[in-house]
């Protein structure tokens, strides 16, 4: 028969020692951390995750995914091993709060700055509107779609569902805000099929007094009053009218602001033509743009072979690129006089003016 009062000094384990090996092997774990976790018990809104601490961890099932979860069962099998993110310190019972959702958030926001690095075009869905623009998902985080950054004649409220390509404007973590342009993202596309020196036909879409907008094949480009002819304009409304439809080369390419320049003055045989007789432009055009082309060859080639003995000078000579920086203005400066391309009836505000109306990527 067994003794069953035996002391603990003959059991030599106590609960004393017990609890002491406990804390021996125990990790000490903290907010932030990411750490492997096993479930083993799936609950009606989340699970117990066992992470090697003393009592086990859980997950709400509002931190399983990014996206919204239903059921535990959609993202968590039993006995599955994953990685889980600490979101709060032990409660009163020891007990830790771990995040999934937290892991998805790093990781997407780690994905769409590699993706603004590449200058990437991207295609999501529209799920929403609101008074500012349109709402898309990138990777799993909300991205906002300014109004002026949004190339299509439909309501807005009719964009929900369609799909459509995105540039990147703004990634910014910190600030929980993602920002993208499709109208930028049909640029570059359109741009990759144009050339400068190229006629095209387009419509004329909006006049303001620095010039007017010509829509070509879907984006706009600038007209600027300079580029209308080599005789003075007051105004670009002397010269054309709102769906006139006009006959233009251009002149410049600028994919990373997402602009197209145009000019009716380089295609004038004569100077005024464009006010005088604009049928003989648009009947001479082809012509004069193929001298066009042929002169910007031979600048080409003039500033290679100027470029070419370049490598012989010493440093000395070479002024440090800083010193010239008060004499180039910034960027900022330079918008208020150049209009982006396609902003035809609204100037587009800067990122920091339309903050309030801009919806955070991470929905808390």
């Amino acid at each position: 028969m067994v003794n069953q009062n035996l002391t603990a000094t003959e059991i030599g384990f106590t609960h004393e020692d017990f609890a002491a090996l406990l804390d021996k092997y125990d990790y000490h774990f903290s907010p932030g951390d990411v750490v492997p976790g096993t479930v083993f018990s799936i609950e009606p809104r989340g699970a117990l995750i066992d992470i090697g601490a003393k009592t086990a961890a859980y997950i709400p099932i509002q931190e399983m995914s990014i996206n919204r979860v239903d059921s535990p069962e959609e993202v968590l099998q039993s006995n599955e091993t994953r990685e889980f993110f600490i979101l709060t310190d032990e409660n009163e019972d020891g007990q830790l709060t771990l995040s999934i959702r937290r892991i998805e958030y790093m990781r997407a926001w780690e994905r769409v700055r590699q993706l603004q690095a590449e200058d990437a075009t991207v295609r999501s869905g529209v799920f929403a509107t609101n008074r500012g623009g349109a709402l898309v998902r990138i990777e799993g985080l909300r991205g906002f779609i300014p109004g002026s950054h949004i190339s299509t004649r439909k309501p807005k409220e009719e964009l929900v569902g369609e799909d459509l390509p995105l540039k990147f404007l703004e990634v910014d973590e910190e600030r929980n805000r993602l920002v993208l342009s499709h109208r930028r993202a049909l640029v570059e596309r359109k741009m990759n099929r144009l050339e400068v020196g190229e006629v095209v036909i387009g419509t004329v879409r909006g006049i303001k007094p620095y010039g007017a907008f010509i829509d070509i094949g879907g984006v706009s480009g600038l007209l600027h009053i300079s580029e209308i002819s080599h005789e003075h304009i007051d105004t670009p409304h002397s010269v054309f009218n709102v769906n006139d439809e006009v006959k233009v080369m251009i002149i410049d390419l600028d994919a990373e602001r997402g602009r197209i320049s145009l000019s009716t003055k380089q295609l004038e045989p004569e100077p005024g033509d464009m006010i005088k007789n604009r049928d003989l432009v648009y009947d001479k055009a082809e012509e004069m743009a193929a001298k066009y082309r042929e002169q910007l060859l031979a600048k080409q080639q003039g500033a290679t072979a100027a470029a070419a003995p370049a490598e012989t000078l010493a440093d000395e000579d070479i002024p440090p690129a800083t010193e010239l920086d008060e004499d180039i203005p910034p960027a900022t400066e330079l918008e208020e006089d150049i209009p982006v391309v396609a902003a035809i009836e609204t100037e587009i505000p800067a990122a920091t003016e339309t903050e309030e109306e801009i919806p955070a990527a991470i929905e808390e």
